[in-house]
This record gives C-alpha cells, structure tokens and sequence, in this order.
C-alpha cells in the first residue's frame, strides 16, 4: 500500500521561526547552505551545536597519535571530532554524557563519519563517574570538560531549557531521570527556594522572585511551563524603572533557569565528585582543559586546581582564565560567557 505524502507545516512570512519549521537546520549534511548562512550571521542553526575554543584545547592538550583520551561531556561532538582528528586513526576516545537523546544522535554521526569502534567509545554515564569509567578503559592523557548546555537541548522546545519558549518547565539533561524544574518547585520551601536562587546564580533579587512563586502556588497557580516563570520573574521585577526594567528582567531569566538547571541535575554535586576524583584517572603528564559557563562553576575548578597543585598532585595550573577571542564571539555569541582552565598532573 502506498504511503501517504505528508506537507512540511508552512510556516508564515519568509523565515521560519519555531524550532519545528527549521527543518533545513536541523539537516546540515542536506542543507549545508542554509546552515553557513545562519552561521554567518552570528546564530547557531536550530538542533546544532558550535563547539567553543576549539583551537585553544587543542593546543594546550597537545594530542598525540597513539594517546588515550576522556570528552567528559559529549554533548554535538564538535570538541570529540577534533580530538580524534587529532588521534590520527591511532589510540582512543572515551566519550560520556547523560542526555540519551542528544547523545544517540552524536555518535550516529560520528560512526556515519567513519570513527568505529575502535576509535571512539561512547557511554551514557555522568562525569561524576570518571573512576568506574577508568576502571573499564584505563587511564588518561588527555581530558576536556565543557559544562555549558548545548544548543541543541536549548533550542528544542520540548525540552524546557529555555524562558524565550513555551513548553513543560523540565530542565533535565536526561528527561527520564529524576524530577523537572516544575516539580521541584512544589517541593522547595520559600528559604531553600531563595538559598539556590543565589548559591547557583548570584540572583541580586531572589527572595523578590520567591515571593512572586509562592503567591501563584498560594492562589492556585503553580509555576509549571517555562512562561509561567518567565512571567513570574518579570512580575516581581514590576517595581525596577521603566528604563532598565526588561534588560534586568531578561538577566533575572537567564540566571533563575540557571539555577534552577544546576539544582535539578545535581551539577555542582557532579563537579565536586569529578574534579576529586580527575588525579586518579590520569597518566603522569596528564593534560586537562575544563570550560566552565559561570561563577560558580569557576570558582570549584579554580580552588581545586590550587589545592591539588600546592600538593604536588598538578605539576602545573593555568594562573588566569583564557577566553574566546572577539572574532569568536562574534561567530557564536554563545561562546561570550566562557572561561577555560587547564592542568597538568605531576
């Protein structure tokens, strides 16, 4: 029997503008020139990924044909394909991440591109469980750590990473793991609300934003799609002039589903469990590059790079962060807010 035909939704205007009409986007091998135009613009095309400081983690790694290596957070595989171009078709990559549906995706493409088995390992486990990963592969020569959120989960609105978009307000990076963002804020009492509001953005108006939660959990109205908050941080933030109101309401955003993220996927917890257990995983030389995305992050890499290293344990960490250049930026604003840090172990 035939298959019907099914017609692609049409969208209005010239340009479309859901995630679901971006359907040359979301197909760069098919579309190549619709995405360099995008690109070319300064944005990220729907479902893509454009790796940051690329070039700066490849020259301090210092690959080698032959070596082992760790991509700590999978992620599109930009940072991966680089890595193992860098192999030369000799040694091994280990790659993790705990998004099942991003990273699925990833290595289809990587296999399509010819990195097999024997090249690249792909495993769905957190970086918080490098020792067991260790333990399977071997140590280390070289590991890259970069924490920020992919465009990809960003852009998809069924995923509910983003306040520009109507959706669920889930913030999970593996959706069948754990609780959404909409959950636990019916679990949160209005000080640990206002506690992770702070510790996980620095939010100058947490307990503002709190209140403004509480009083639609009160009244019958959870907070329980990504506008419902959005809106609820912009009432909250109703009294700030006229002038500088949506400019500090739009930040207010980004840092609230900051935190909020960090909170429902246990980020820091990971982090400390990571960066205490790195030493163990690598080989004497061992090089690390790690991109962090905020303070926070930051702040955990800086002060356990110089602990290890007043113990011996790092023969060498990076003094000052490094950051994107302009032209970089300029290519992927995204890339604006990211600092590297690197190590060496004794």
């Amino acid at each position: 029997m035939e298959q019907e035909h099914k017609r692609r939704p049409h969208y209005s205007g010239t340009h479309p503008k859901r995630f679901e009409e971006k359907y040359k986007e979301r197909q760069p091998e098919k579309y190549k020139d619709t995405v360099r135009k995008v690109m070319g613009k300064g944005s990220t095309p729907a479902g893509m990924h454009i790796s940051i400081m690329v070039q700066e983690i490849l020259d301090f790694l210092q690959i080698q044909p032959g070596q082992r290596g760790l991509d700590a957070t999978l992620g599109y595989g930009g940072h991966a394909r680089a890595m193992l171009d860098r192999l030369q078709g000799k040694g091994h990559l280990t790659a993790l991440d705990v998004d099942p549906i991003e990273s699925a995706k990833t290595l289809e493409r990587l296999r399509t591109d010819g990195y097999g088995e024997e090249l690249l390992t792909v495993k769905l486990v957190n970086f918080a469980k490098i020792d067991e990963v260790a333990k399977e592969q071997g140590k280390f020569d070289f590991v890259l750590a970069d924490l920020g959120v992919s465009s990809m989960q960003i852009d998809d609105p069924s995923r509910g990473f983003s306040y520009k978009i109507n959706a669920p307000l889930d913030l999970r990076m593996n959706p069948r793991e754990g609780v959404s963002a909409a959950e636990r804020l019916k679990e949160l009492t209005k000080e640990e609300l206002t506690g992770l509001l702070v510790e996980n953005s620095d939010e100058p108006y947490a307990e503002k934003i709190t209140n403004q939660i509480f009083r639609r959990r009160a009244s019958g109205k959870p907070v329980e799609t990504t506008f419902d908050l959005r809106d609820a941080i912009r009432d909250a933030l109703a009294f700030l002039p006229a002038k500088e109101r949506e400019e500090e309401q739009k930040k207010a955003c980004q840092r609230c589903f900051q935190a909020l993220r960090i909170d429902v996927n246990s980020e820091f917890e990971a982090l400390y469990a990571f960066l205490e257990k790195l030493p163990g995983i690598l080989n004497p030389g061992g090089r690390v590059a790690i991109l962090t995305f905020h303070s926070g992050e930051d702040r955990l890499v800086k002060k356990s790079f110089k602990e290890l290293e007043r113990e011996g344990v790092y023969a060498e960490v990076s003094r000052d962060v490094i950051r994107p250049g302009a032209e970089e930026i300029f290519r992927n604003p995204r890339a604006k807010s990211t600092k590297m840090r690197y190590c060496v172990k004794s």
